[in-house]
């Protein structure tokens, strides 16, 4: 018996109107300040954050405040708007992390948000041994990357097609190092089943790779509580101690940890 597929597409209409909601999604993240002193915190060690597709490290403030009243060292990644893989930006990233690695004598960890953290997966290919933890945000990893109402857009400032980056990469492969991949059904840029890692694109020696649904926009999710709470939960573990994500009790409530086969029956098929 075998599973039928289905070609994953961009989201709905209806959703890509719904992002308004990052509107009060931000007001979330205000209101709920006061609460952020109850949520886990760090060891200070540094974390990179990268914006996503044409944003810049103005959308990431809000993330890198909480990060550093969280304990942590957080760096913005200095490159203007983010208008994918042109002009060193690869080379620049690289860079940004040599030289937080040197600084701190340790390993950093990068959270990226949608593009970011397409940025972020590639940069721990290449810089396992000095990357600690991996964190994206509604990034579209997986499957058929032409799944998104902003693949026009980002061929148009990159000047390639999605299909064909600047770089020898199989992109739906997760990096060595422990992985968490956060995203939402109702995401209305990009398809959400293509921000799902799957069990074939994981490292056969290492389980240290996780999915982690939330509810909310796209462009909210650098402010979302519920987000904000994932990351500091998952960056506050120990460096050698790296669990999954346990959602139980109240935690059910705002978050969903599905299986890795949970999309198997809605695998992207690749555009022809």
């Amino acid at each position: 018996m075998t599973t039928k597929t289905r070609k994953v597409k961009a989201p709905s209409a209806l959703l890509l109107m719904m992002e308004g909601r990052s509107i009060f999604e931000m007001g979330t993240y205000i209101a709920s300040a006061p609460l952020f002193k109850h949520m886990a915190k760090g060891d200070g060690h540094p974390v990179l954050v990268l914006p996503g597709l044409a944003a810049s490290d103005i959308s990431t403030i809000p993330m890198r405040r909480f990060l550093k009243k969280r304990g942590y060292q957080p760096y913005a990644w200095e490159q203007g708007r983010n208008l994918g893989l042109r002009d060193q930006v690869l080379e620049n990233m690289l860079a940004k992390v040599d030289e937080i690695f040197t600084e701190h004598k340790c390993k950093l960890s990068i959270v990226g948000w949608s593009l970011g953290g397409i940025f972020a997966r590639e940069l721990a290919k290449l810089r396992p041994e000095k990357i600690r933890f991996v964190i994206s945000l509604g990034s579209p990893h997986s499957g058929n990357p032409k799944a998104s109402h902003a693949t026009r857009f980002y061929e148009f400032v990159a000047g390639h097609s999605v299909k064909e980056p600047p770089l020898q990469t199989t992109l739906s492969q997760a990096p060595p190092v422990p992985t968490t991949s956060i995203y939402s059904k109702t995401d209305g840029v990009v398809a959400w089943q293509n921000c799902h890692q799957r069990k074939p694109n994981c490292p056969k020696k290492t389980k240290q790779v996780e999915n982690i649904r939330v509810e909310g926009s796209h462009t909210g999710l650098g402010v979302n509580p519920s987000v904000l709470f994932i990351i500091a939960e998952r960056l506050a573990q120990n460096e050698d101690g790296w669990k999954p994500f346990v959602n139980k009790g109240a935690r059910k409530i705002f978050f969903r940890t599905p299986a890795f086969d949970i999309v198997s029956k809605f695998e992207a098929v690749a555009a022809t």
